[in-house]
């Protein structure tokens, strides 16, 4: 296991990149304590991928340097790494049994056979495959596939990273919640450094104890899920992390205050110095309730998602979500619209205003 420290990491696929659009990753500082668990999430295009690929070693960044407890790997080839990596599909020989498969990698090291039967024992137990040791691999079902791919990942106690390139994609959906806990569990009991790359934010937010947002090839929030979703730091975040995602609306901040259509909207503190360019109110659907006062609105449409309903406002041109417990309005209803102030936030140019000294918490 290893501290893994990203150092002024920048990397272009082009020879001779010109500016910052010619990079993939831009400028990315970032440290991974020690046995920690965590997430890379991001739509697809992001640069989660190429980061992976430049931690495990199938790529040298074009700038920066990439440590594993403060030594520079940053130019050793992967296999001096040390590292573990699970695909999206299951990398296992169908032809060997689930014994033989969990043990190659010890095998491959010359590990002694008794430590072999120790460990593999252990993993079986931790994946709960023990009864299935002696089958074939070409047998098993995909999502046990995966986990015997997964075990061959944990198998050695003496890697620095565990990676997990979206090791769920392939999995049908009524099984993922059973290899996410699985996962979790494992990381609780092994406490090995992991890094899971996802674009699914509910797989990211239930494995790592901290994610890491991508958005075009660069960090736009680090923190625990109940940071990101509470109070998120750039409207992207807003919009990729809940479900639905942040209602976000342009706004004009004139007199110490935000209007949004004409409206005052009180917000979380008062706007202090500093909030030019674009301004937009940020308000999670959570945080959104009908009340007899407040905006004007006309409901548009009512989902009832079994344990509460999400209705869909509109205000002037502009959708505005609510999540609603009990009884809904139907649809074309006139209601009216109350933001909870402490969770209305002020985005100054897409960045939480708060952060950039746009507002006075």
């Amino acid at each position: 296991m290893a501290k893994i420290t990203l150092s002024n990491l920048r990397h272009s696929y082009m020879p001779n990149p010109a500016g910052a659009e010619d990079y993939a990753l831009k400028q990315i500082d970032l440290d991974w304590d020690d046995g920690g668990a965590y997430a890379l999430l991001g739509p697809s295009g992001c640069g989660k991928s190429t980061l992976l690929n430049i931690i495990s070693g199938l790529l040298v960044p074009s700038e920066g340097r990439i440590l594993f407890d403060d030594r520079d790997v940053t130019d050793l080839p992967p296999d001096q790494r040390n590292i573990a990596q699970v695909f999206q599909f299951p990398v296992i020989y169908d032809t060997m049994t689930v014994y033989d498969n969990l043990a190659f990698p010890l095998r491959n090291r010359g590990v002694a056979a008794d430590k072999i039967e120790a460990r593999v024992s252990e993993i079986a137990e931790m994946l709960e495959v023990t009864g299935m040791l002696q089958t074939r691999a070409s047998g098993l079902s995909p999502d046990n596939k995966q986990k015997i791919s997964m075990g061959r990942g944990l198998v050695r106690d003496d890697v620095n990273v565990v990676m997990f390139d979206e090791p769920l994609t392939v999995i049908d959906p009524h099984l993922k919640w059973k290899l996410r806990s699985k996962l979790k569990e494992l990381h609780q009991r092994v406490r090995a450094t992991m890094i899971y790359v996802t674009h699914d934010q509910t797989e990211a937010l239930t494995f790592a104890d901290q994610v890491v947002v991508m958005q075009d090839g660069e960090i736009v929030q680090i923190g625990t899920p109940v940071e990101l979703f509470e109070r998120p730091a750039h409207t992207f975040v807003g919009h990729f992390i809940g479900s639905p995602g942040m209602n976000v609306l342009p706004c004009e901040v004139r007199d110490g205050g935000a209007y949004f259509n004409g409206t005052h909207i009180a917000l979380e503190g008062a706007i202090g110095q500093g909030a030019t360019g674009k301004t937009e109110i940020g308000i999670r659907p959570e945080y959104v309730s009908l009340s007899d006062a407040g905006l004007p609105a006309t409901v548009r449409k009512v989902s009832d998602i079994g344990r509460h309903n999400i209705v869909e406002a509109m205000v002037a041109d502009r959708k505005i979500a609510a999540i609603v417990e009990g009884d809904a309005p139907q649809a074309g209803a006139e209601v009216h619209l109350q933001f909870q102030p402490d969770q209305t936030r002020l985005y100054n140019n897409d960045w939480l205003a708060s952060e950039r000294q746009g507002i006075a918490s």
